[in-house]
């Protein structure tokens, strides 16, 4: 992990923007290091290489924006983004995705990410997304509108709602269980039904969906 200082001086380098990037793969890694430093825009921070050292970083060190491969070393791009909502840490993130799989596209949307794009775009694309997200904009690839409102929140029933609702205040299986009248074991149950509903793997990203769902939907509208 090779982190600059993320302090600057006065002048040019004021006005770059500071990136930080995360990503297993070297080759992928020395590509991106190439662009940024060549481009006047920019200011690369330093690298990562897991989800751990970048969580390390984000609460440490000042940057504009994170450029932040989909499979890192020791997770991958759902478990980052869960846990930077769970610690609150306010950093803003492109995910850089080999995948053109639309269902990554949205969990990743899903889960707070401002920016996405493809690690076979072209470098003006890249650039671009790089600079919208920094400068506070979202920045993602074309979807059909009605495949974005298409969440799985959406497909929850009221009862699912409920339990997610729970969920997210903390409450433990057994207390589910107990206010409820129902066992652990069927509340188990109902839990793996509700985490394959939302497409993720634990209760963490199920929270952390919901999350980013009330967020969403509390804002109100301009004008």
């Amino acid at each position: 992990m090779n982190i600059k200082s993320g302090k600057t001086s006065e002048g040019n380098a004021e006005r770059r923007v500071r990136v930080v990037v995360a990503e297993r793969n070297p080759f992928v890694v020395s590509a991106l290091r190439e662009m940024l430093e060549c481009d006047g825009r920019f200011d690369l921070l330093g690298v990562v290489h897991s989800g751990a050292q970048f969580l390390e970083l984000a609460a440490a060190t000042q940057f504009d924006v994170a450029v932040v491969g989909w499979k890192l070393a020791d997770m991958d791009g759902a478990d980052l983004l869960t846990e930077v909502q769970s610690r609150q840490l306010g950093v803003r993130i492109t995910i850089f995705s080999n995948d053109h799989d639309i269902g990554i596209l949205k969990q990743c949307v899903r889960l707070g990410a401002q920016g996405y794009c493809f690690q076979f775009d072209d470098p003006p694309v890249i650039f671009e997304t790089i600079l919208a997200v920094a400068h506070g904009r979202i920045c993602i690839p074309y979807i059909d509108i009605n495949k974005v409102n298409d969440t799985p929140l959406s497909r929850l029933t009221v009862r699912e709602r409920e339990l997610l609702a729970v969920l997210s205040d903390g409450w433990t299986n057994l207390q589910i269980a107990t206010r409820t009248g129902i066992s652990e074991n069927t509340v188990k149950y109902h839990l793996k039904n509700l985490y394959d509903k939302l497409e993720v793997r634990n209760r963490a990203m199920a929270v952390a969906l919901y999350s980013s769902e009330k967020r969403r939907t509390s804002k109100s509208p301009i004008g």
